[in-house]
């Protein structure tokens, strides 16, 4: 329960950056009738029907102290996923970082083994090399940064129906262009001292 909080009062290091992830399943879904458009009185009006579309993926990215995060649409959310986008986190987003101090939940994906799953071991192992993994505890996924940032990005891109992969990463990414663009930043207020106070009967228990 200490540990993340402990890690997001670092100060500031572009050399260690401190990054969170987290992911969410999407449906994508049609309408069965064209709604109708917004009129002077009248809001756009839709069916209650749709057609399923299918399923996907949405991952998002984000180093709150610099404002930054990229979002990503992908069929599935396999081992070999998100291995794909570790490898673009520390080979594209943070090429010249030392490590990235990365944050996340422990879904069963979120682990080194996926690297090596993927790629072949050295490549796994250099990227490896590069990350320090902060896992938020059992019930306390609250705790990552990524989590509120998909909040957000349900309310404010998420709130319509899209029928397919490629429309729904179109609006993703301007959604990531226009949040990046702003520089929003998370002032992040939960202290270690606050977790000890607040949440003991969260703590390991003899």
């Amino acid at each position: 329960m200490e540990d993340v909080p402990a890690v997001y009062a670092r100060s500031y290091d572009p050399a260690r950056p401190v990054v969170c992830m987290d992911e969410k399943p999407c449906q994508l879904l049609g309408h069965v009738r064209e709604p109708l458009p917004a009129r002077p009185g009248n809001d756009t009006c839709q069916d209650n029907e749709y057609i399923r579309c299918g399923t996907c993926s949405i991952f998002v990215w984000t180093e709150p102290l610099r404002g930054w995060r990229r979002t990503q649409a992908l069929s599935r959310r396999t081992r070999m996923d998100w291995a794909g986008q570790v490898r673009q986190l520390l080979n594209v987003d943070y090429p010249d970082a030392q490590t990235v101090v990365l944050v996340m939940d422990n879904l069963n994906t979120h682990n080194i083994a996926s690297l090596y799953e993927a790629f072949e071991p050295q490549e796994a192992f250099t990227l490896a090399q590069r990350l320090e993994i902060h896992h938020t505890p059992k019930h306390g996924s609250w705790l990552n940064i990524a989590e509120i940032e998909l909040s957000a990005l349900t309310r404010q891109c998420l709130d319509r129906r899209i029928d397919d992969l490629n429309t729904l990463n179109t609006e993703l990414t301007a959604w990531q262009n226009a949040t990046n663009t702003d520089q929003r930043q998370v002032n992040w207020q939960f202290t270690t001292h606050d977790a000890r106070t607040k949440l003991r009967h969260l703590y390991p228990k003899h």
